[in-house]
């Protein structure tokens, strides 16, 4: 049975939800967050700030937050050229992926998680890859996900289960289930996790924390923010029909 876990947790939506649902269901829980110089570095001070609610405001979860560690990955924004590492407009590139997409990030963020979680005997990687609302990404995909998993048990001697709870859902899913996860939390506690949602984690690519939306801050224009503003949408539309 599973009782630890490192969340891989950039402070965005996705990864707070994971953070979320690993806090429900692990007796300790670790966070793990890379600096690899993205535009939107503003998501490192964002994580911090999602930590700190997240302890405050469900104080019965706080016992289970253990260490968080931020490792320097400069040597990733010098090896890619992309929207997310350079100045330059978001686009489709010839082989049909978006030029936000860094190849290699996921592979080597989850090889440098399971190096921590190895060391910190930490038995699950959790991650908010997806394949319904996401890009194209290859190493968002379930079988990179399963072929990693297996890589990193077998390079290691330690068997890891990688865990990708946000795999087949998409976002106004993902909306729904902060909400359920804070009602399991407590009664009344799914508005306030939705709120912390809202108010402290960070999407946008370019790293705009000025401009307020109902689904949080952002320029509201970048394909990171579109997605979560339609995710936000849809699920507010399906809760006022129920």
């Amino acid at each position: 049975m599973h009782t630890t876990a490192l969340v891989l947790f950039s402070g965005g939506q996705d990864s707070t939800t994971c953070l979320a649902l690993a806090l429900s269901k692990y007796e300790r829980v670790e966070t793990i967050a890379f600096d690899y110089r993205q535009r939107h570095r503003v998501e490192l001070d964002a994580r911090v700030q999602v930590l700190a609610e997240i302890r405050r405001q469900f104080p019965h979860w706080a016992h289970k937050l253990g260490q968080d560690h931020l490792l320097d990955l400069a040597v990733l924004g010098e090896v890619s050229d992309t929207s997310l590492t350079r100045d330059t407009a978001f686009q489709i590139i010839n082989n049909g992926l978006p030029n936000t997409f860094v190849p290699g990030r996921n592979l080597l963020f989850l090889t440098l998680a399971a190096a921590v979680a190895y060391r910190r005997d930490l038995q699950v990687i959790m991650t908010g890859v997806c394949e319904t609302d996401f890009s194209g990404y290859p190493d968002c995909r379930d079988d990179t996900m399963k072929a990693m998993q297996l890589a990193l048990s077998l390079g290691m001697d330690k068997r890891f289960l990688i865990d990708t709870p946000l795999m087949w859902i998409d976002k106004a899913e993902t909306w729904a289930l902060s909400y359920d996860l804070g009602e399991r939390y407590a009664p009344g506690s799914g508005q306030q996790l939705l709120d912390l949602m809202v108010e402290h984690t960070h999407t946008c690519y370019l790293g705009d924390r000025e401009h307020r939306h109902a689904w949080g801050y952002g320029c509201g224009e970048c394909p990171a923010c579109v997605l979560r503003a339609r995710g936000y949408e849809r699920f507010v539309a399906t809760v006022a029909t129920v």
